[in-house]
């Protein structure tokens, strides 16, 4: 591997990591020269990393407005919710495989508290469970795509910690059939919620600009 494609392998996680993490909002422009700045690497492989995540729907390319954090409309963000919820039942049906049960299920690591990594990775402990690649590899790319969401509406939740709390008791007991109706409530709560949160990152939005 070349320097320029290590150089862009690095900026890519780093720059995946941050999306993740809430670093950048849903609608933030991001800016290529910064990042080649904070890195201390050319824009050439910069924008190789940013491109990739174009092609993975986690940063969208408005040409001459720029690379953004995607900024959904209310059809694309309940979509989004329901193909989660799916891809999570779908999960649970499938079951933890035999090959993990003899070496111990995968269970959560640390988050810190943090409500929006212990979701990301809950849910990708129960898609990873399955020891199904493509299933998994589903549920990152939509993880990765609320990521942002779930850190910008975190204050139009009362209850969010204690679902998630319900979702990771039910997975710690393996109680699949409980896990299953609250994953259904879980998203059914935010996809009521779409149209409040929808407005709430058009306004933040509106001010990043």
């Amino acid at each position: 591997m070349d320097a320029t494609h290590s150089k862009s392998a690095f900026v890519y996680g780093q720059v995946r990591r941050a999306l993740r993490s809430g670093r950048y909002a849903p609608g933030q422009r991001i800016d290529p020269i910064g990042l080649a700045a904070e890195f201390n690497t050319s824009p050439t492989p910069v924008r190789f990393a940013l491109y990739r995540l174009v092609g993975e729907a986690l940063i969208v390319d408005h040409a001459r407005g720029g690379l953004h954090v995607p900024l959904l409309t209310e059809i694309a963000l309940r979509d989004l919710y329901d193909w989660m919820e799916r891809l999570l039942l779908m999960a649970c049906d499938i079951g933890v495989a035999s090959t993990i049960q003899e070496t111990g299920t995968p269970e959560i690591a640390s988050a810190d508290g943090d409500p929006v990594k212990l979701t990301w990775q809950l849910f990708d402990t129960i898609a990873r469970a399955t020891a199904h690649r493509s299933l998994h590899h589903a549920v990152k790319q939509a993880n990765d795509r609320l990521a942002p969401i779930r850190r910008a509406k975190q204050g139009l939740l009362e209850h969010g910690l204690e679902e998630l709390s319900e979702l990771n008791r039910y997975w710690q007991t393996r109680d699949i059939p409980s896990l299953k109706s609250a994953l259904r409530d879980y998203h059914e709560h935010r996809k009521q919620l779409v149209p409040s949160i929808v407005a709430l990152l058009n306004d933040r939005s509106d001010y990043l600009h």
